[in-house]
């Protein structure tokens, strides 16, 4: 009996949405089991959305890679010097407060969000939003999906967010409370406030 079901999805923009497999009611893993079944598929990006489907997406291309990669070794370098709090990369998952399991390309936690979780807590998904998330869209990325990521990531406890599409050379930025900001071919981007002193330089990221 055939026991995963695809969602449908409609075309999107540019890109391809995810695959998204629906397991509930016909297999109900638990948070440890799912974890498990992550580690033991490290080769696909795996997140839940909030109703329990399964989103698996292809590795990362070569440029989309090697940007990224960019992006955590500037945030790295930052946070280190900041002292006030922890980078992850694209292979960080977050259990959101709506349900959902979220990996953003890059992500930066207060430490005393971390330091209240138990050792073991902290070997797991971690169990709130990031206060601060990095989505950068690949060619093959639907532009819709990433918009819907960012609302959901602010929905749940994000201080601020960056949807970066290096194909349009544009960057979102999403705050609590206020409204949607684009800028088209920036250079640099502040984090301030919340990332005090923090800026992406994006002429090493285009």
């Amino acid at each position: 009996m055939e026991t995963f079901i695809q969602d449908k999805i409609a075309p999107s923009d540019l890109g391809h949405p995810p695959l998204i497999i629906r397991l509930e009611p016909v297999l109900n893993l638990t948070e440890n089991q799912f974890f498990e079944f992550c580690q033991l598929n490290r080769d696909l990006r795996i997140e839940r959305n909030a109703e329990g489907g399964v989103v698996i997406m292809p590795p990362a291309g070569g440029n989309t890679s090697k940007r990224n990669a960019e992006i955590v070794i500037q945030l790295g370098v930052w946070a280190k010097q900041d002292g006030q709090g922890t980078p992850f990369d694209s292979s960080g998952g977050f259990r959101l407060p709506n349900g959902s399991l979220r990996s953003p390309d890059a992500s930066w936690v207060r430490h005393a969000r971390l330091n209240a979780l138990s050792p073991d807590q902290q070997e797991k998904f971690l169990p709130f939003c990031p206060d601060f998330v990095i989505e950068l869209r690949s060619l093959t990325d639907s532009l819709s999906v990433l918009q819907e990521k960012m609302q959901e990531y602010l929905d749940n406890g994000a201080q601020l967010g960056w949807l970066i599409d290096p194909a349009q050379r544009r960057v979102t930025i999403y705050r609590p409370q206020a409204s949607v900001q684009t800028l088209d071919n920036p250079e640099t981007l502040s984090g301030d406030p919340i990332l005090a002193g923090f800026v992406l330089d994006l002429r090493e990221v285009w």
